[in-house]
């Protein structure tokens, strides 16, 4: 079984920092792409960062220069460096990914749990 957890959320004043880390365990071949996806209180959940095998990121233009998505292969864990923080901010902040199970083409798609982000004076 493959799981997503992420860590790293909490209370953090505007302006401030934060970085959030999803690790993904289970027995995986590799991780195709990763994503960070946000929801607020009475909002859709909106996709915030991507991260794909090729290296390529897309930003949600809300975090443009702001939010920065990067990989580390070894420890199967992507990162979101959340940088000058806004209050709009706030929301749980998921990862998902999806994830090569072996030779044979077999994928799975999941998300975690989630983790709190409350930018807040």
């Amino acid at each position: 079984q493959v799981q997503l957890v992420e860590s790293g959320g909490g209370l953090v004043q505007p302006g401030g920092s934060l970085r959030l880390s999803c690790a993904a365990s289970g027995v995986i071949f590799g991780i195709n792409t990763m994503e960070w996806h946000r929801q607020a209180p009475g909002k859709q959940r909106e996709l915030v960062a991507t991260f794909t095998s090729g290296g390529s990121t897309n930003y949600a233009d809300s975090v443009k220069g702001r939010f920065t998505i990067s990989r580390d292969n070894a420890k199967n864990t992507v990162y979101l460096e959340m940088n000058s923080l806004k209050p709009e901010d706030t929301a749980v902040y998921y990862c998902n990914a999806e994830v090569s199970l072996d030779l044979l083409g077999s994928t799975w798609y999941g998300w975690g749990q989630g983790t709190q982000v409350s930018v807040s004076s």
